[in-house]
């Protein structure tokens, strides 16, 4: 993948993109209401200033013989005050002659042309402001026009005209570009490195997880990201991979527990059966001990086919959908099913059943196989823990809406420690404990595996040699169920 394709980059072109956008409309508009806030002062300025001088010019009108000389030293005085009072040159209009007298001594025998707009304004008596050449100057200038009246009448004598320097106009305009200009390339700085910063931050974990990721894949599962105290989705992100790496990390262990596990399991049975048959093959062991070495071999096969059948029922729970099994079956039922199987286990080592189990059905929503599997795991555990000779409760009852089974037996107690972890795959409490050395830790696997299935909780507690597991089954509807076994 390129460098420039990654989260970084399209996230900090996206963000600097946005404020570079952000900027320039903010900039559009800014000059535009700049330009018209000028316009409008600079128009309010030249017509303050083009009325004082139409006032001095009508003065001027009404002395005998002004009129007839177009450079009387009156008028000149008028423009060349004008002159001195801004930046702006004044067109002063002569009616005898049909012409102006400027402050711009250049122009002063030139032709003058007139907007048409400006012209009918005038006739009127208006004011007039707008961009015009007036046929004098090579650009267009903004003009401001006012009639000069009289004072007696208010006869228009004629238009005085204030004409903006070139430069006048956009003096304040780059003044005001200029600071924006400063200010937009500031914060564009800013965006960049908040930015940089930002977006950094946000995808160094995500690098990191993509680099333990890799390790994991080559067998590296101590690989974290340490990424801690970040109150956010990127801190919830990197909490949750390091979860999942530590789950990995943890089914890895036990898987390789397993293996070990299974190779002595395997290892054990399948030497005896070699060994024994090998001996027999081979003339070693006498006909008269055969029969009791052919017992051996059986009974260890036997054992290797249980093993071989855990292993295959695990395979199939975690293959299989429970939900689109489930239907309506009297547990009670099965439970009793399950206590007779177990009888022979049981007298075996001479242990004492307290069952509390109603007469009447208990009809629970499950699969009817699956969950007879999980008291049968259940009894033959507490059966296998049991102290010789002591006694087993089997229970069921119902709690609101959920049948309760209760299985307890009486032996050693277990370690607080070790109690959240009986139902994990491939864990095995202490071979010490047990005279039966066939399981492999599956069974209770097995069983909080279907309950889960079904969406329900199992619990374990010991205390003063006292172990009870209890689970939980959802109760069926009553109304319109038959009883089903």
């Amino acid at each position: 993948m390129s460098r420039f394709k990654g989260i970084y980059w399209r996230t900090f072109t996206v963000t600097v993109g946005m404020v570079a956008l952000t900027l320039v409309l903010l900039g559009a508009s800014f000059f535009s209401l700049t330009y018209s806030y000028i316009v409008s002062e600079k128009r309010g300025e030249l017509q303050d200033k083009a009325e004082v001088i139409a006032q001095m010019a009508v003065s001027a009108y009404s002395k005998p013989g002004i009129l007839n000389s177009p450079w009387s030293e009156d008028l000149k005085e008028i423009v060349s005050v004008a002159k001195r009072m801004s930046n702006t040159d004044f067109l002063i209009w002569i009616p005898s002659l049909r012409g102006f007298i400027s402050t711009d001594g250049s122009i002063g025998n030139r032709e003058l042309t007139l907007p048409a707009e400006m012209g009918e304004k005038l006739e009127k008596g208006e004011s007039y402001a707008g961009n015009s050449r007036l046929g004098l100057y090579e650009k267009a200038r903004f003009v401001v026009a006012v009639p000069a009246r009289t004072a007696a009448d208010g006869t228009v004598v004629g238009p005085v005209l204030a004409v903006a320097e070139p430069n006048a106009m956009t003096e304040m305009w780059r003044a005001f570009l200029g600071i924006f200009a400063m200010t937009a390339v500031t914060v564009l700085l800013i965006a960049f490195v908040v930015t940089a910063t930002t977006t950094m931050q946000q995808t160094k974990p995500i690098k990191d997880m993509a680099t333990a990721a890799r390790n994991f894949a080559d067998g590296n599962f101590d690989a974290r990201v340490y990424d801690t105290g970040r109150d956010d989705e990127i801190g919830e992100l990197t909490e949750a991979f390091n979860a999942m790496a530590d789950s990995i990390q943890k089914t890895e262990q036990q898987r390789r527990e397993f293996i070990a596990n299974i190779s002595h399991e395997l290892k054990t049975p399948m030497t005896t059966i070699a060994g024994y048959a090998d001996g027999i093959l081979d003339g070693v062991i006498s006909p008269e001990e055969e029969r009791q070495y052919l017992s051996i071999i059986s009974a260890e096969s036997r054992r290797l086919s249980r093993l071989v059948r855990r292993m295959l029922d695990v395979s199939q729970l975690q293959s299989i959908d429970l939900i689109k099994q489930k239907r309506p079956f009297d547990l009670s039922e099965s439970m009793r099913r399950v206590l007779v199987s177990m009888e022979k286990k049981i007298t075996g080592r001479g242990l004492d059943v307290d069952v509390e189990i109603p007469e009447d059905p208990i009809m629970v929503m499950g699969d009817n196989d699956l969950l007879t599997q999980v008291v049968y795991n259940l009894l033959e555990n507490a059966c296998k823990f049991a102290a010789q000779g002591s006694a087993l409760f089997l229970g069921l009852e119902k709690q609101g809406e959920k049948a309760v089974v209760t299985v307890r037996n009486t032996g050693e107690t277990i370690p607080a420690e070790e109690l959240p972890l009986l139902f994990e795959r491939f864990h095995k409490t202490d071979k010490s404990r047990s005279e039966d050395k066939d399981g492999v830790g599956l069974g209770l696997y097995i069983v909080r595996t279907i309950l889960e299935q079904h969406r329900e909780k199992i619990t374990a507690a010991s205390e003063n040699g006292i172990t009870t597991f209890s689970f939980t089954v959802q109760l069926a509807e009553e109304k319109g169920l038959a009883k089903t076994v």
